[in-house]
């Protein structure tokens, strides 16, 4: 595969939960090229990556980190990013078309969930 297959390969895995950044998945290969666990070529103008011996052997016994995201997280993490998405269109709607007033009362519903976020991790 090639790092933007790797990217979407692991977004799926994971139920959408983790979709790595090029800046991370890239150095990444690099480092694992240099440890000889992959090898790169050129094709269609892309650099593909797949594993060496000594690779398949490491990834062999290797954990994978979506073993452990269960359903039930996988479900809630999508409740929460909806959550969120209807939160900000609302906010959107308020900033386009509120009053004045109802501008200000948004800041303050806002300022007080983010207080109540922090609250809830501080538990």
């Amino acid at each position: 595969m090639h790092g933007y297959e790797m990217i979407t390969e692991l977004e799926t895995r994971t139920g959408g939960i983790w979709r790595p950044s090029p800046g991370s998945v890239y150095p990444t290969l690099q480092m694992l090229e240099d440890e000889g666990l992959i090898v790169s070529e050129e094709a269609g103008g892309r650099k593909r990556f797949s594993l060496t011996d000594v690779g398949r052997a490491e990834a062999a016994t290797a954990e994978t980190p979506w073993e452990h995201i269960g359903d039930e997280r996988v479900e809630n993490w999508h409740d929460l990013r909806d959550a969120g998405f209807g939160a900000m269109n609302a906010l959107r709607q308020v900033m386009t078309s509120g009053t004045d007033e109802q501008r200000q009362r948004a800041v303050e519903v806002i300022t007080e969930a983010k207080r109540k976020l922090y609250a809830i991790l501080a538990e």
